[in-house]
């Protein structure tokens, strides 16, 4: 995958964040709270992974000029 292709995927992620960070901001069920802190925690870990990728990715493409 190269570094633009891992960058758009971030951006997605992004946007699946922010829209999870207004969910819990919206909520007043603890049980449904605790959910998506979950999910926003395991989506982190996405992001996270994907910048590594594509830093990677951008490393290697610097590389090969």
């Amino acid at each position: 995958m190269s570094a633009e292709e891992s960058l758009h995927k971030v951006e997605s992620l992004l946007d699946r964040l922010e829209a999870m960070r207004t969910r819990l901001e919206a909520t007043d069920d603890p049980e449904q709270a605790i959910e998506l802190l979950q999910e926003l925690a395991d989506l982190d870990k996405e992001v996270q992974a994907e910048l590594r990728r594509a830093r990677e990715a951008a490393e290697t493409d610097a590389a090969d000029a």
